[in-house]
């Protein structure tokens, strides 16, 4: 057993509650249980309790062993001090704060069924902690509770783009254009596609964005593919483009080893991803008030109609000729774009400016969108999970990257049914 799932039972009340009493048999009264703390200090935050005929306001602690107390040396942290209530599994011992005073302890009892429940959870070697149960939970309680973790995801990948935005002093222009070229590596070459952006000024971009020919040198040059011999008349011209254009901007490329071609399909290669993103780049001119100020989701489709230079239809690298004629870039990529890009920018965006239409933007796309294909999504479906589109696909990926994975039963609502199901 360990202390998550006593600050479990605390939290949600699942304790025998007749049988509250402390050590020393005063009567304990919860009156609210307090605010669970996930930084260091006492466990909740500001509970209230009737001890006796006292009300006391304050901080819960809670411990497997009540001399736990002393190994944590709580005894001598005056963070502690305002502790109220100590709920220990075992009260092996009275512990004190740093002034000497003796703290009420209450040895907590509950259904040892809530107990079996969460060991089996952990004990579980099925695909996610929960399959044997999971059919058994009310389809409002799981959609609620993926609502929330949808949220969480999107929070999470805000607090990367607030950091973005510090690196570039508030610049919305300058994290879009980072983020898009992120984005642009799908996974595997995500890096490198980030320092592709951080070493291609935007300026120089806007400059010469009218030339197709001038933005691929730029981005095959800054991605470190024009440093070697030419190996045709194409290669040859992006090779004196860049160089005037590295001259011009004093621009210093990526090295070349980062970008990954291995077990990759050809259309996902990094050439064909930069010849892309080249294209989009010069076509989209004013895309970010464009896409702040889209009204209907549908709008964004016209965005991501657009294929490469016609080099980059017969080819997956330099030199490197098909039969096969290369695929344009397509729906699925696409979508893939709004998920990763539009939708984590317009929540953050949203948020920063205080204005709730911009999240509601991201909420709407997401709605529209099919779910991802992937390991994940496919062994949710495996569960019997139906997933409507891309809001609940996101929220499940979320679910199962930072809780399944984890044994976090007891943080996850699904969980919480599972082990509290009477």
């Amino acid at each position: 057993m360990n202390e998550d799932f006593i600050q479990f039972i605390w939290r949600f009340g699942l304790f025998y509650k007749d049988a509250a009493e402390t050590t020393d048999n005063q009567k304990i009264t919860v009156i609210n249980s307090g605010m669970i703390n996930h930084d260091s200090g006492p466990d909740f935050f500001n509970a209230k309790i009737k001890i006796g005929s006292i009300i006391w306001v304050g901080n819960i602690e809670i411990h497997i062993n009540a001399s736990d107390w002393k190994r944590h040396k709580h005894n001598i942290d005056k963070a502690y001090d305002n502790v109220i209530l100590h709920v220990v599994k075992n009260a092996d011992c009275d512990i004190f704060r740093n002034d000497g005073s003796k703290i009420p302890t209450l040895q907590i009892q509950y259904n040892s069924n809530l107990e079996k429940r969460y060991r089996e959870l952990l004990s579980s070697d099925t695909w996610i902690a929960c399959q044997n149960y999971i059919d058994n939970v009310e389809s409002f309680k799981m959609k609620h509770f993926l609502n929330r973790i949808l949220i969480e995801r999107l929070e999470q990948r805000s607090a990367h783009i607030n950091k973005i935005l510090l690196d570039t002093r508030n610049d919305f222009k300058e994290v879009f254009y980072r983020l898009l070229f992120r984005s642009f590596g799908f996974g595997t070459n995500t890096l490198p596609f980030e320092l592709l952006a951080q070493a291609t000024p935007l300026a120089a971009i806007n400059k010469h964005r009218n030339s197709l020919l001038q933005i691929e040198a730029l981005l095959f040059g800054q991605a470190g593919f024009l440093n070697e011999q030419p190996v045709d008349d194409y290669q040859s011209q992006l090779q004196k483009e860049y160089k005037f254009l590295q001259n011009k901007f004093k621009l210093k490329p990526v090295e070349k080893h980062l970008w990954k071609f291995m077990r990759l399909r050809p259309t996902n290669f990094p050439t064909i991803r930069i010849a892309q993103l080249a294209k989009f780049l010069t076509q989209t001119d004013g895309l970010l008030a464009k896409i702040t100020a889209f009204e209907k989701p549908d709008e964004l489709n016209t965005f991501f109609e657009f294929n490469a230079s016609e080099y980059w239809n017969t080819h997956y690298n330099f030199g490197k000729q098909t039969d096969k004629r290369i695929k344009s870039f397509g729906k699925k990529s696409a979508e893939k774009i709004i998920i990763n890009l539009i939708v984590p920018y317009l929540f953050a965006y949203g948020k920063a400016k205080g204005e709730d239409k911009f999240t509601e933007k991201a909420f709407d796309l997401l709605e529209i969108i099919s779910p991802e294909k992937n390991n994940i999504i496919t062994g949710w479906e495996n569960t019997g999970i139906k997933i409507e589109n891309a809001f609940y696909s996101q929220a499940l990926i979320q679910l199962k990257t930072m809780y399944c994975n984890n044994k976090q039963c007891l943080k996850c609502a699904i969980g919480e049914n599972i082990i509290n199901k009477q």
